[in-house]
């Protein structure tokens, strides 16, 4: 389903006008004279374990096209999208590649500043195998009918637990939000908290509590597009999530976002956490948690059992000047050969049938962790996918966050966040 949120319409326009007229076409061929000449790719990508696998791999790339180098410089996240439209926005472009947010899609690409990949997929033919790509990834990514990225790893969340607690109080993970909610609270004590959460303000929160939403049955965007948060499921959602927080999470976790909640639980400070679903190699590496705790986390599918879909993707800008050499990478990289490789070294999985065979391999993390993200992606809705949606994303966040401090009640905050989204969809 897409939703019609809105995002930056008239300075990427102005942008995109003042970058045309600079560039001019910039899908430059090469003549004879000049393949052999050596391109550096300038790749912007976000600081996590899947950017440092992809340059672990890049030795391997550089075999195969030894005419081609990457540049790559990784940021934080709230780094990275202003960053994206400068260069975006340059008759001199910075980026040759970069990685493209789920909420960012349909702006950057309804507003032109993204290459159209569909020739560029077709070229590869049955060996890039297109189609095995999870569905709601290739969903985000086509934007009236073209495509203008591919998928390179998804943050659909799951819950990550500790097997040994549960096994000690026979606990088995929670199906529901009040299971989710008496299980926190049987785990907490005085030296543990039962949940480590995710309450930050803005993107953050609303990425965790939607979850909740999801599995009280309710909905951000209707299937007519119409905004639905201002429902009682979204109250009932919002009251569990506060609750939960109060009783069990962390003290002073107000201001938390994923990496706090990781560390907590790999301190052994809380027994569990609603997060990335790639975050379980991460918490089991010795280098994390110590040699007590390394081996121990699993994960589950969010309570309801339908997730919030995040994802990164690879995508070319349309002013790049080095396109051909760009797609060359990102071809390559999220190749199934390629793919597989990055998965078994802890990337997040994006193909099925890469995950059916990182199961089959004892590098993997087993074949019941890739059922469970394989399910999770196939049951799983983004917050936010349409114009304007990191506007919405942040919008409804701020609201979410009064009511958490206390500063709203339930009620004033999530009519708030309905027209807060409503406004935004407007614009």
């Amino acid at each position: 389903m897409k939703n019609k949120f809105s995002i930056l319409s008239i300075i990427l326009t102005l942008g995109f006008i003042i970058s045309a007229c600079g560039n001019g076409d910039n899908n430059t061929e090469a003549d004879d004279s000049n393949e052999d000449k050596s391109v550096t790719l300038k790749v912007i990508m976000e600081q996590v374990p899947d950017a440092d696998i992809v340059e672990s791999m890049l030795s391997d790339f550089y075999e195969e096209h030894s005419n081609i180098e990457l540049d790559i410089e990784t940021l934080p996240f709230d780094q990275m999208r202003e960053k994206i439209i400068a260069s975006s926005l340059s008759p001199d472009p910075v980026y040759d590649i970069i990685v493209v947010d789920n909420p960012w899609m349909y702006d950057f690409a309804s507003e032109g500043h993204l290459e159209p990949l569909n020739e560029m997929i077709e070229q590869e033919g049955d060996d890039y195998n297109y189609d095995d790509f999870a569905p709601p990834l290739k969903e985000i990514a086509e934007v009236d009918n073209e495509i203008y990225a591919i998928p390179f790893y998804n943050y659909a969340l799951a819950l990550t637990y500790r097997k040994d607690l549960f096994d000690d109080v026979n606990l088995e993970p929670p199906t529901s939000t009040d299971e989710l909610e008496e299980a926190a609270e049987e785990l907490t004590d005085d030296d543990m908290s039962g949940i480590a959460m995710q309450p930050e303000r803005g993107y953050k929160i609303f990425e965790e509590w939607a979850n909740w939403l999801f599995a009280e049955d309710g909905e951000i965007i209707d299937d007519s597009g119409e905004v639905a948060l201002d429902s009682p499921e979204a109250r009932k959602a919002l009251e569990k999530y506060i609750d939960t927080f109060e009783e069990s999470a962390p003290d002073d976790s107000m201001n938390w976002g994923f990496d706090e909640a990781q560390r907590s639980i790999t301190s052994g400070e809380s027994a569990m956490m609603i997060s990335y679903n790639w975050m379980l190699p991460t918490v089991n590496d010795p280098a994390e948690s110590g040699e007590d705790l390394a081996g121990e986390f699993d994960i589950a599918e969010v309570p309801g059992e339908k997730s919030v879909l995040g994802a990164w993707f690879w995508a070319i800008p349309s002013n790049s000047n080095n396109k051909d050499e760009s797609w060359e990478f990102i071809s390559w990289v999220t190749h199934p050969d390629q793919d597989l490789d990055r998965v078994l070294q802890g990337g997040a999985p994006t193909r099925m049938d890469v995950m059916d065979k990182a199961g089959e391999e004892d590098e993997g993390q087993g074949e019941d962790y890739y059922e469970i993200v394989k399910s999770s992606l196939e049951n799983s809705e983004p917050i936010a996918d349409g114009p304007n949606a990191e506007e919405a994303v942040q919008e409804v966040g701020k609201e979410l966050s009064e009511a958490i401090s206390g500063n709203k009640s339930v009620d004033e905050a999530v009519t708030d966040a309905a027209k807060e989204l409503e406004k935004t969809m407007e614009e």
